[in-house]
């Protein structure tokens, strides 16, 4: 029991620095690809590399829940998009950490439609992962800038993708959930990409984006954003299946310190005071959520 405990930190870690690296390329690429396309390409590869998968052994499941597959795959992709915005607009550490908030909206998802107990500890680890984002956020009471709500809206995409596989698990393979998520993935951002052609818009820019062919070392980063991501997943999930989620989610959060110290590396300016205080608290709730 304790091998299979410390394997899943291990598994985490690795799977933690690995997210913190597909950061990097995402960011090394936002200087030339807009975001909608380097979501396309972060997806694309995984749709065949799924269906490979699917053709090697086809799926054993229910199904009939078609619609919530769908429901997945838009949350999924509208948290991709909005997280890969931040990642070239703000600090990696800050983005991730957005991103990290999805503990804390799924707990109050699975609360008010799963009816998923919280209990007291588990709500002040929520409200503690308020006052977080409001530091993070540098919110002054008058308004938030596009990073900070586009940062909180990651948070909830992601929540609400984790919460409909709880109930999509009971009906479908896990492969074809996950070919949900990267399937519209591919698809939005190519419909997306052909609207762009004919209309622009400054205020929707992290969902338009007219396409522009990769230079030769733009698809180097292409490959290692696919490779992290997909080994990254690998990693999370060998984890999860060995230990219990509260100990793993614990551990998972050690991809925001990666985050800040790789950012560091790439250019961005170490977190300020506050900011650095916000990015504590989430952890604190997370921990606090997570282990409710």
């Amino acid at each position: 029991m304790e091998e299979n405990v410390n394997k899943a930190i291990k598994y985490m870690i690795i799977a933690s620095f690995l997210f913190a690296l597909m950061g990097v390329a995402a960011k090394e690429l936002s200087d030339k690809l807009s975001t909608i396309e380097i979501v396309f390409f972060r997806n694309v590869f995984g749709v065949f590399f799924i269906l490979f998968s699917i053709y090697k052994s086809p799926l054993n499941q229910l199904g009939g829940k078609f619609w919530l597959l769908i429901f997945r795959g838009v949350a999924g992709f509208s948290a991709l998009l909005f997280f890969f915005y931040n990642i070239a607009n703000i600090p990696l550490g800050e983005a991730m950490t957005f991103s990290k908030t999805s503990t804390i909206f799924t707990a109050l998802l699975a609360y008010f439609f799963l009816k998923e107990h919280i209990g007291f500890k588990g709500w002040i680890g929520v409200f503690i992962g308020f006052i977080g984002i409001l530091f993070i956020a540098e919110f002054d009471g008058s308004s938030l800038e596009k990073t900070d709500y586009l940062g909180i809206l990651s948070g909830v995409g992601a929540a609400l993708a984790y919460t409909s596989i709880r109930e999509l698990r009971k009906y479908y393979d896990s492969r074809a959930i996950v070919l949900s998520f990267m399937g519209v993935g591919t698809i939005l951002p190519l419909i997306f990409m052909i609207v762009s052609e004919f209309y622009t818009n400054p205020n929707l820019d992290f969902m338009l984006g007219t396409f522009v062919m990769p230079k030769p070392k733009d698809w180097i980063f292409i490959a290692l954003l696919g490779v992290f991501s997909t080994y990254a997943q690998i990693y999370m999930t060998k984890s999860y299946s060995l230990a219990k989620a509260g100990i793993v989610g614990t551990i998972s959060y050690s991809n925001i310190a990666f985050s800040i110290i790789l950012g560091l590396f790439i250019g961005d300016a170490f977190p300020s005071f506050i900011v650095l205080l916000g990015i504590i608290l989430i952890v604190i709730s997370g921990i606090m959520v997570s282990k409710k």
